[in-house]
């Protein structure tokens, strides 16, 4: 079929594996800031190279690139959350994301990521955040991570949040020239619901920025990708971090796998650890997974899912429950870590008690 006779042409789509320069050991915001301004510098040649090299060498435009989970920042290690709130998180509209946006433009990409930002609506907090950027230059898209072990999320201001975005906000997709686009963070992979969700909205390609364990054995998240792709018959374009530099952690521990998997489960392209890598890229086929996806058997999951009866199992075992930190409709502090695993116990007394573990 010629790209003249397609809904939407052929396009190569690709996990960009780079090292994060984390800014736990900064002083101060300002240090921080240089910091994160460095790593973008990077990620702007090796994006363009990217984006030139595949163009030549497999022959098909690169259109969207995805970024590894946290890559302007690290994660925490023991820091305050309102330390981490002052040097790691950018701003709704700080100069990070006008930085993007060019790279973005210039390159006719679409461009997705992980950081760490601050909502103006939700100014107390700070929310781990996907984002797409379109070929305008602009953010068409933000998901905020909804699992998180230690992080607030926006469940835990459930409320309040819906009444700011309403439930397309908790599940975003963005319906583009080159199909439809969602996003997660990591291992909310390992959450089929989550995965069921995005689709349920209508995702095609869904993105994941990670940093992740790699191992020459097949990791649970690998396994994870591989059924969350053929369950839903999506693909799945995965950036893990190629290295977490400046701290205490053996640097390569998060590295390798970014990776392209298709609506059948198959891994399409892989980079491999030890590095920085552009090698995870695949042409994708939005018209055939349209197709196939509109094609009845036994093959095609997603149609036949009893979600009713799944609603009322879901209803009758409610376990974690949201608005944790809403009090009166006000927005609490974040709360230390020990919060966290106390919730996460209580959770699992209530559990055992019930027998139900």
């Amino acid at each position: 079929m010629s790209d003249s006779n397609r809904n939407i042409p052929l396009y190569t789509a690709g996990g960009m594996q780079v090292s994060c320069n984390a800014v736990n050991a900064c002083p101060d915001k300002e240090s921080a800031f240089k910091v994160r301004m460095g790593t973008l510098e990077k990620i702007r040649s090796y994006v363009t190279a990217n984006v030139g090299f595949v163009d030549f060498y497999q022959g098909s435009k690169v259109r969207l690139v995805c970024l590894p989970e946290y890559f302007l920042s690290g994660f925490m290690l023991g820091e305050s959350h309102e330390d981490w709130h002052e040097k790691a998180c950018i701003h709704y509209d700080g100069p990070e994301y006008e930085f993007l946006g060019k790279l973005a433009q210039d390159n006719n990409i679409f461009l997705s990521g992980n950081v760490y930002e601050i909502d103006p609506n939700f100014p107390e907090l700070y929310f781990q955040t996907c984002f797409i950027i379109g070929p305008n230059g602009d953010v068409i898209l933000r998901y905020r991570r909804l699992t998180s072990a230690f992080e607030m999320t926006p469940h835990d201001v459930l409320d309040k949040y819906l009444d700011i975005y309403g439930i397309e906000g908790l599940f975003p997709v963005a319906d583009t020239e080159i199909g439809r686009l969602g996003c997660i963070a990591s291992e909310e992979i390992m959450w089929p619901e989550l995965v069921r969700a995005m689709c349920l909205r209508g995702t095609e390609v869904l993105l994941q920025p990670t940093s992740e364990p790699g191992s020459p054995k097949m990791t649970d998240r690998q396994v994870a990708r591989k059924a969350r792709a053929m369950e839903n018959h999506i693909y799945i374009v995965a950036s893990n971090t190629a290295s977490i530099e400046n701290t205490p952690i053996p640097a390569y521990t998060c590295s390798a796998h970014s990776c392209v998997v298709d609506y059948k489960g198959e891994t399409m392209a892989e980079a491999a650890s030890g590095g920085e890598s552009m090698l995870a890229h695949a042409i994708i086929d939005i018209d055939y997974l349209r197709a196939r996806r509109r094609q009845g058997g036994m093959f095609n999951h997603f149609s036949r899912q009893l979600t009713d009866v799944y609603a009322m199992m879901y209803s009758k075992y409610p376990l974690h429950t949201g608005n944790a930190l809403l009090k009166d409709g006000q927005v609490q502090p974040h709360p230390d870590r020990d919060w966290f695993r106390n919730r996460q116990d209580d959770l699992l007394e209530r559990l055992t008690k019930a027998g139900l573990l």
